[in-house]
């Protein structure tokens, strides 16, 4: 049985202290043995989680945890993706499974670093290795010994937006028995050279994640071409669309926290149906 979630509400009313929403709370300087720097973890549960003390939830991991929940925290100070209010939203009206989300937050200027699945020659990088070790040998844990959660490949997603993006691809490519559901939003397919594109073509794969990728017609023709370009190689190597590929350019989307919060609902429907 999981322990109960740490109470953070009256943190969440000191001054200073995380302005996150209902049923959202906080593991601060969650350490990594993997990577050098520590980073906080929010989690979100529906509220059936409360409701229901014997049932077991699927679990959503997402990168730039900073700017899922808390408009303090975000990039952009005081927008965020809105992921708990939209959670909350679908789930009520029964187009989503209740669910777990959990938000990874970057690191900052190692963010890139961690990002990524190779080095580029002018960029550095290539540290993305590491932190799938993170997510899959200490995270995953972690929120598993203290959240009802369900296991399985077809209860676990991970999900981020360009090179979160970028990120989610390469390791739900390398974990497809961890991770079924990918959430791909305005991902980085140009980082060093498009080699994202190569490993999708040298990828077998005995389970094929499900997976939505998206990109917004506003994010400029270099963003759409490489978009279209993996929808392409997916659709080659066995993805079926709207069976467990789903490709949506977004009208006037934007590379902006602003657009993918309009992105989340689409997407936990397709990935998590109620």
């Amino acid at each position: 049985m999981a322990t109960e979630i740490p109470d953070i509400s009256a943190s969440a009313q000191m001054p200073g202290a995380p302005t996150l929403p209902v049923r959202v709370s906080l593991h601060p300087w969650f350490h990594s043995r993997f990577l050098r720097n520590d980073r906080d973890i929010t989690v979100y549960v529906p509220p059936e989680y409360e409701e229901q003390p014997e049932r077991n939830f699927p679990v959503l991991y997402l990168h730039d945890g900073q700017n899922l929940f808390d408009p303090a925290t975000s990039f952009v100070p005081g927008r965020t993706w809105r992921v708990a209010e939209t959670a909350d939203a679908a789930i009520e009206a029964g187009e989503v499974a209740p669910l777990i989300i959990v938000g990874v937050a970057n690191t900052g200027d190692h963010r890139l670093a961690e990002y990524t699945p190779v080095p580029d020659w002018k960029m550095g990088g290539g540290e993305a290795d590491k932190y799938g070790r993170l997510l899959t040998e200490e995270l995953m844990p972690f929120i598993n010994a203290n959240y009802r959660t369900l296991h399985g490949r077809e209860n676990t997603g991970l999900g981020g937006s360009s090179l979160g993006g970028l990120v989610t691809l390469y390791l739900g490519l390398k974990y497809p028995e961890r991770f079924g559901e990918l959430a791909v939003l305005s991902p980085s397919v140009w980082w060093n050279h498009k080699s994202i594109i190569g490993y999708v073509n040298e990828s077998r794969l005995h389970h094929r994640p499900r997976i939505w990728l998206d990109v917004g017609t506003a994010e400029g023709r270099r963003t759409l071409a490489d978009a279209d370009l993996l929808e392409r190689r997916m659709k080659a190597h066995g993805w079926r669309p709207e069976v467990d590929l789903h490709y949506e350019r977004v009208e006037g989307g934007t590379h902006d926290e602003d657009s993918w919060a309009g992105r989340v609902g689409s997407m936990m429907r397709f990935l998590f149906p109620a």
